[in-house]
């Protein structure tokens, strides 16, 4: 997708995200193994855009011939050679540790390689935070931007992990400039009960908000999907309060329960779904080979604003 073809689609939630990161300044990124056209071209276009300075990390001469096969300008991009995938991840953890890079961009390797090198105690980006991934999704008839998390890192993640995923996803959701977050603990009814452990889990979450060990952001649940994002379906239940009916990020039992939910929207309300990884050192844009060219730059978008507001923070701390 072109310059002039982003600026004439409809604006949407991507789009004003999109709008922003390029009003910000581009954030120094570490591509992963871009060694097919999908990731070479969202990196390239990314930083056509104004979003992101990627450096590309990976077989070089493997890089150049894909970026000569499928008519990739990489003129001014700089490459670190690095022989096969799993150097690359090595090799672009390394570059973050040594202050080379506000953002990681995972390329054409499997997400589990890189996450092990970003995972790694002695060596990766692990922080006292738990990881987790941040569904950004813009749901076409949906009037705002929903947050899914954590559909793609934590499996059956317990009470105390559940906690720093809803963290970072509301450090998420403030750091690209939305304001304070709607957050609903979903599970399959509205009401606790030991039959069901992740309403007795939603539930807890809740009051660790009232006690101050999640900050930032409106908790409520446990919350049914429907009376979560509907105002009708939560009006019939009888659940007031600010967050039912309107939240904006969604917090699942599980990954399966997440993982099935995005893609549900994604493919049968034609959602467009980028990715954030939070709780490292850095953000890192994770990306799927079945991503649009939409996707990549949405998700380039995010991670850069984040990036923005991160160094916004740090200058006044340094003052």
């Amino acid at each position: 997708m072109t310059n002039d073809a982003i600026a004439a689609t409809p604006r949407s939630k991507y789009d004003r995200l999109i709008a922003s990161a390029r009003a910000a300044t581009p954030a120094l990124t570490v591509v992963v193994h871009p060694c097919d056209e999908p990731s070479l071209r969202g990196a390239v276009e990314a930083a056509g855009l104004g979003l992101i300075r990627p450096i590309l990390v990976g077989p070089e001469a493997r890089i150049r011939a894909v970026a000569g096969e499928h008519g990739i300008d990489l003129d001014g991009h700089e490459i670190v050679d690095a022989p096969h995938s799993h150097a690359a991840a090595a090799r672009a953890v390394a570059m973050v540790r040594e202050g080379r890079g506000e953002l990681v961009m995972k390329g054409s390797l499997h997400t589990d390689e890189l996450m092990h090198e970003v995972a790694a105690s002695a060596t990766g980006l692990r922080t006292e935070r738990r990881i987790s991934h941040v569904f950004v999704m813009d749901v076409p008839g949906h009037a705002e931007t929903l947050f899914i998390t954590d559909a793609a890192v934590n499996i059956f993640p317990d009470l105390d992990a559940k906690r720093d995923i809803v963290q970072n996803a509301i450090d998420l959701w403030r750091g690209i400039g939305l304001g304070e977050p709607k957050v609903a603990i979903l599970s399959a009814v509205e009401t606790v009960t030991t039959k069901i452990p992740s309403t007795i889990e939603a539930a807890a979450l809740c009051k660790m908000a009232e006690r101050g060990q999640i900050t930032g952001g409106l908790l409520e649940g446990p919350l049914a999907f429907d009376n979560a994002v509907d105002p009708e379906a939560a009006r019939i239940k009888g659940i007031a309060g600010p967050v039912a009916g309107h939240a904006q990020i969604l917090v699942v039992p599980d990954l399966e329960a997440g993982n099935m939910l995005a893609k549900n929207l994604t493919f049968l309300a034609h959602a467009d779904a980028a990715g954030i990884v939070m709780g490292a050192r850095v953000p890192i844009v994770l990306t799927s080979r079945a991503d649009s060219v939409r996707s990549r730059l949405a998700s380039c978008a995010v991670a850069t604003l984040y990036a923005a507001s991160r160094r916004k923070v740090a200058a006044v701390q340094a003052e």
